[in-house]
């Protein structure tokens, strides 16, 4: 099962390559703001591939690196700040009857809520890290109240380093002109990227 899932999540990834692709070479720094926002909360854009793509243009001089990171560590935080006063402000009963708006499992959210509970801060900072779980973890957050200054700390601190690994794994590694060389890099990722999910799912799991 485990592997059809993988298939499945490096098809969405090597299909999100293309329109991501097509969005950034129009708009530039703008557009890695709006899909890294999007992502930030909650929508289903993969950073795992709008930055690196980022990185990769970066590597071939049609963006700058660094006002690139910046542009998608604003798109984050901004998306990030979206869920948490949502959750701050309409409250758990609110969100868990909406939650189709927001594309997560009650079940999802139930585990990270409690993750939340038992963590506390260290949550915040380590989803950050964790692919899918690190735009959830913004809802419990904002359900327990939890100091906006703590949030975004912590938050900041987690993504700053995401997406600068996502960075420069595209401006290192993903530089060959071969298109079928970067699809292939990007789906490899993905692969990683499911398997670090997967157990980070099994251990919140085994808490639960």
């Amino acid at each position: 099962m485990i592997f059809s899932i993988i298939s499945a999540v490096t098809s969405v990834f090597t299909s999100s390559y293309t329109a991501i692709s097509s969005l950034v070479t129009s708009y530039g720094y703008a557009a890695i703001f709006g899909l890294m926002l999007m992502e930030g909360s909650s929508l289903p854009v993969p950073s795992e591939v709008v930055m690196p793509l980022a990185g990769l243009f970066a590597h071939q001089h049609l963006l700058r690196f660094y006002p690139a990171l910046i542009a998608g560590l604003l798109g984050s935080i901004g998306g990030l700040a979206i869920d948490y006063y949502i959750g701050y402000l309409l409250g758990k009963d609110v969100v868990y009857r909406h939650l189709r708006m927001f594309h997560i499992s009650k079940e999802s959210l139930d585990r990270f809520d409690a993750w939340f509970a038992r963590n506390g801060s260290a949550a915040v900072f380590i989803s950050r890290l964790v692919p899918v779980a690190r735009t959830f973890m913004s809802f419990p957050a904002g359900f327990a109240k939890m100091n906006a200054k703590r949030f975004f700390t912590y938050s900041i601190a987690g993504t700053f380093i995401w997406d600068a690994v996502l960075m420069a794994y595209g401006y290192y590694l993903l530089s060959a002109k071969s298109a079928v060389v970067v699809l292939f890099g990007i789906a490899a990722f993905a692969v990683v990227v499911y398997l670090i999910y997967y157990l980070f799912r099994r251990h919140t799991k085994r808490q639960h």
